[in-house]
């Protein structure tokens, strides 16, 4: 028995030692690890913030060369008709899109998904304004009809909210 309390009297104390000095080791480990994290983190916004920015400015310039008024600006030409006008319009937005599908690596999900539903509003509303329409009437026509159903939705278009969501987003990166 004696020397069970010999053993104890040495071990107890070793023990106590053994755990203090894993517990602060451990503790000096996770802050370190959490500093390299932080570290590392940092690096990286070092990279992506510039591209992210990059990102949010090629978006806006898309809603700006996707809206109807710019696109017929770019596109149309005289003597065109209802038909070509038509396409071409989608053509030109469907492209433009696509030309631009990468920066969503960049930009969060909900914004993403702000973006695609506008250019699909978009290329609805030409679809509407050019039903019923004769193909090989002026294009002129269709133009006219485009901006009167723009008048008539009077709330901000699709891609205005589009605008707003990547100014909103951009923003909170400062």
């Amino acid at each position: 028995m004696q020397l069970f309390f010999e053993l104890l009297k040495y071990t107890i104390p070793a023990l106590i030692v053994f755990f203090t000095a894993y517990y602060l080791l451990k503790m000096l480990l996770d802050e370190r690890q959490r500093i390299d994290r932080m570290l590392l983190r940092q690096d990286a916004q070092k990279i992506t913030l510039p591209l992210r920015l990059q990102a949010y400015e090629r978006l806006t310039l898309l809603c700006d060369r996707v809206a109807i008024s710019n696109t017929l600006l770019r596109i149309r030409t005289p003597g065109m008709r209802v038909a070509e006008l038509k396409g071409a319009l989608m053509l030109s937005i469907s492209q433009e899109f696509d030309h631009n599908t990468s920066q969503q690596l960049f930009v969060s999900e909900t914004l993403w998904q702000i973006i695609s539903v506008a250019k699909e509003q978009t290329l609805t509303l030409i679809l509407k304004a050019a039903e019923g329409l004769d193909g090989q009437a002026d294009a002129d026509v269709l133009v006219e009809r485009l901006f009167s159903m723009l008048e008539e939705q009077g709330a901000p278009t699709a891609l205005h909210r589009a605008l707003v969501a990547i100014r909103m987003e951009a923003g909170q990166l400062f």
